[in-house]
């Protein structure tokens, strides 16, 4: 790529990328540096047991301080000039086609850095006391540098084989991190359950690629951006919707969300660190990075609109009824990612809103699932809410932390999600008023499960067991959930507020889209926070007026069903599994007695003729003769037969 080579799209933004120098040449170094640790430790052995674990955290806190660097010599650029492509080498030469193994580092790609090693490098600290005792930490350690080395190329990558290398390392990883305790058997089928979903979506990705070679010739963002206008309607519609099936398998939304709710399995910084803050926004990124071919397809547009208000609904439902409260929170984390595809379908309208609400998610669910986790290592492991109850006395900073997480989800002022929700709920209402509608719906169910989850944990009567001892987590847990605290209430303020973030964008995604209201911006927000505190005011009614019961109760068809998320393991499995083992039965069947049986009877019918044909062969004269008499009878008597 030339030294200042522009590239502008089609109603979207429109930057000068220009060829990374000075500072902006490190940008490899920010995947380098975990990756290395990653290498170290699992090559190292058992022998890095004492030093790997805080090795590996401190080369994520490195990328985060090259990632802060960076950023601020990116504030100093103009804000079209704020992109920059890094070259390492040409990959794959096949004639005129080959892949440019490089990185683009542009406002987008940067606040994903930024987030990633932030909250990645909280997590490892977190993990620091969270794993202290497990003898197998220096593994653990290596995988979660890994993810991060995986994310950062997902993100940084300038083309879609790239970002499909680094999809590809995510997924692997998070089969990794999932299955990490897989002596137990339900958790390596969980494993394996999230890595075969999300190879079905990777479908979607792997042929997007495809369809990307043969109607532009190259996969670089850059060549796929500037092509897209002259692209047919057909071919915009087929990427859309394959990006989109890969969207929907790596952030867990329908028809690919099964995976989500069984990772849980994992250990619970994994859940702060993939199923919160990054894996699961991949999809989202995918989508607004590729804006330019969705701002030319308004049939790909409608899909992601419909799977985003489709999944927030579900994941919301589902969430109202579980006991486990990781496994809440991860219905939680559905619903959420569903708000920003859903901002990401409305266009130039969402697209920056959709990667607000994704920042703020990453501070306020991983703050969360990190309060969780710190729940459970006081409550000797126990999930289920229903054995809490009263543990804001014993447990003060987790309940503070965890709290400031709560407000910032159901979206109470002026905490972040307050700021970034409403935003994704105003652009729906003026896109689609029944869309809009659905996401006020979900708003308000958002702020009955997680008052839910509060309430069960933190108030009420003691539930546990005279044996377990609730107590709080060690500084090295308690500092990460602060830190992720105060970014649950501060940050979406910074983000929205005079319309910082939306110009950081604007040169990637377009400037924002202006509304048309019906009634006043005010009204619209009061009106959502109104529902979301009558979803508090009927948990409040429910599970603290109430007695809670230890055990569940039999409940409602609707919360049987949400309990069994809505039957969506027996629906794959009648749809997809079943159907797919009789097909391969019958594979199996057609293969041995049909192909093999042709090939073996061949065989055993020229094997048995010669077997028959060689007793001719006597090696004596006078039977060699009389063969040649009988011959000879034979011709004669057909010439006799043909003359007649």
């Amino acid at each position: 790529m030339s030294a200042a080579t522009a590239v502008r799209w089609s109603e979207g933004g429109s930057q000068v990328i220009s060829e990374a120098s000075g500072m902006f040449g490190l940008t490899w170094l920010l995947i380098a540096l975990p990756l290395f640790g990653a290498i170290v430790l699992l090559v190292g052995g058992r022998r890095t047991n004492s030093f790997g674990p805080v090795l590996a955290t401190l080369l994520v806190g490195f990328s985060f301080v090259l990632g802060l660097v960076l950023f601020f010599q990116m504030l100093g650029q103009p804000g079209e000039e704020r992109a920059f492509n890094q070259s390492l080498f040409e990959w794959a030469p096949i004639g005129d086609f080959s892949v440019d193994v490089g990185f683009q580092l542009d406002p987008l790609s940067m606040a994903f850095v930024l987030l990633v090693t932030f909250v990645g490098g909280l997590v490892h600290i977190y993990s620091l006391g969270y794993m202290a005792d497990d003898p197998d930490k220096r593994r653990f350690f290596a995988y979660l540098n890994l993810f991060v080395a995986s994310m950062l190329l997902l993100v940084l990558a300038s083309s879609y084989v790239l970002v499909y290398v680094g999809w590809e390392g995510v997924g692997l990883v998070s089969y990794l991190l999932i299955g990490f305790w897989n002596a137990k058997p339900a958790y390596a089928t969980a494993a394996k359950k999230a890595f075969v979903m999300n190879r079905v979506g990777d479908i979607g990705m792997s042929l997007a690629i495809m369809l990307m070679v043969t109607t532009f010739g190259t996969t670089a963002f850059s060549g796929v951006f500037a092509g897209a206008p002259e692209a047919s309607s057909g071919a915009l519609l087929a990427l859309g919707l394959l990006l989109l099936l890969a969207a929907t398998g790596k952030s867990a939304q329908l028809p690919l969300q099964a995976w989500l709710g069984d990772a849980m399995a994992g250990p619970t910084p994994v859940s702060a660190l993939i199923h919160a803050a990054t894996m699961v926004t991949a999809g989202v990124y995918l989508i607004v990075r590729s804006n330019p071919i969705y701002n030319l397809s308004d049939g790909a547009q409608l899909a992601v609109v419909l799977v985003g208000v489709l999944t927030l609904l579900f994941g919301a439902f589902v969430g109202t009824a579980k006991d486990d409260i990781k496994k809440a929170l991860a219905a939680s984390t559905m619903s959420q990612i569903g708000y920003m595809i859903l901002a990401a379908g409305l266009g130039p309208a969402g697209y920056a809103f959709a990667i607000v609400h994704l920042l703020t998610h990453g501070f306020f669910k991983a703050g969360l699932f990190l309060g969780a986790g710190s729940v459970m290592h006081g409550m000797d492991d126990e999930v289920d809410m229903r054995r809490y109850g009263a543990l804001r006395k014993a447990m003060p900073i987790t309940f503070i932390t965890f709290g400031a997480g709560y407000l910032a989800i159901i979206g109470i002022p002026p905490f972040s999600g307050f700021f970034s929700k409403d935003k994704i709920i105003e652009a729906a209402l003026a896109d689609n008023i029944w869309v809009g509608i659905a996401a006020i719906l979900g708003a308000g169910i958002t702020a009955f499960y997680m008052s839910r989850v509060m309430f069960l944990t933190f108030f009420g009567q003691k539930r546990w067991a005279d044996e377990t001892h609730p107590h709080e987590s060690p500084r090295s847990m308690t500092v990460p959930m602060i830190l992720l605290a105060i970014g649950s209430v501060v940050l979406g303020a910074v983000l929205v507020i005079g319309g910082r973030f939306v110009s950081w964008l604007e040169p990637v995604v377009g400037p924002e889209e202006e509304h048309d209201f019906a009634i006043p911006v005010l009204a619209i927000t009061a009106i959502i926070v109104a529902v979301s505190l009558v979803g508090v005011a009927l948990a409040y009614v429910m599970y603290l007026r109430r007695p809670v019961l230890v055990e569940a109760p039999t409940g409602s068809v609707l919360t049987r069903a949400a309990r069994q998320d809505f039957f969506q393991d027996a629906f794959n499995e009648s749809l997809f599994m079943r159907p797919g083992q009789y097909l391969t039965r019958f594979l199996v069947f057609f293969d041995n007695r049909v192909i093999d049986g042709f090939v073996n009877g061949s065989a055993a019918a020229i094997g048995g003729g010669s077997a028959r044909l060689r007793r001719w062969q006597t090696g004596f004269v006078r039977s060699y003769a009389l063969s040649m008499l009988a011959g000879a009878v034979l011709v004669v008597g057909v010439l006799v037969l043909v003359r007649l």
